[in-house]
């Protein structure tokens, strides 16, 4: 049977990258479905009900949600090309710890850093730079944060990368300066053709933002 594989996305989502990602590293085919988060589908609300959230991964007319888990998902079918997870039950549960450290901190303190001013965003520079810090030191001196492939710590957390710039800009901090390590970690992953297609332009995420601070009368 031909597998028919659907991803329901938003081109500046770092949660849809993880699945671009995920998908290109293991070489399978899909079709890309943009979303108006402002004007969803109909088939974005019946295939995520619950949330009516995008990304939506879809495997023969079957939806799978939540970015982390469609990763996941991803491994698990396609096993037999590039493994993102461990098969070590430790080692495995170690790079899920890491993930959902990534999923709780990084999007909220980021949006933090660029949704505010003052001491308030201060604030959030510091706590943000903090979390970079720690995951900089997990990574240690290690290519990738699995070892020596790209895995499933480094496809979570990844796409944010493409947002570090408009954090930069809006803060007025520079997250080399800080965490060199984790910049050349970066930059070693975005080498592979699977992150640098699915990572759109650093300054377009930027434009972005600043339509959204707009929007939001965020000046």
């Amino acid at each position: 049977m031909a597998e028919e594989v659907v991803l329901l996305d938003f081109w500046p989502s770092p949660f849809g990258m993880r699945s671009r990602i995920a998908l290109a590293e293991k070489g399978i085919k899909y079709e890309y479905k943009e979303e108006d988060l402002r004007n969803k589908s109909a088939l974005l609300l019946q295939m995520n009900p619950v949330h009516k959230k995008i990304p939506v991964l879809i495997h023969n007319g079957k939806p799978v949600c939540e970015s982390l888990i469609q990763v996941q998902y991803i491994d698990e079918v396609w096993h037999d090309k590039a493994p993102l997870l461990p098969s070590d039950p430790y080692q495995k549960a170690t790079g899920r710890f890491w993930a959902d450290y990534v999923d709780k901190k990084i999007y909220d303190l980021g949006s933090r850093v660029w949704k505010t001013k003052g001491e308030e965003q201060a604030t959030a520079k510091k706590e943000f730079i903090e979390t970079l810090k720690l995951l900089e030191k997990e990574l240690g001196d290690k290519p990738y944060f699995g070892g020596e492939s790209l895995g499933y710590v480094d496809v979570a957390f990844i796409p944010f990368y493409s947002w570090f710039y408009a954090y930069e800009k809006c803060g007025n901090f520079s997250i080399e300066a800080e965490c060199p390590k984790l910049i050349a970690w970066a930059k070693r992953c975005t080498q592979k053709e699977s992150v640098a297609k699915s990572l759109p332009d650093q300054q377009k995420v930027y434009d972005f933002i600043l339509e959204m601070k707009k929007r939001f009368g965020i000046e």
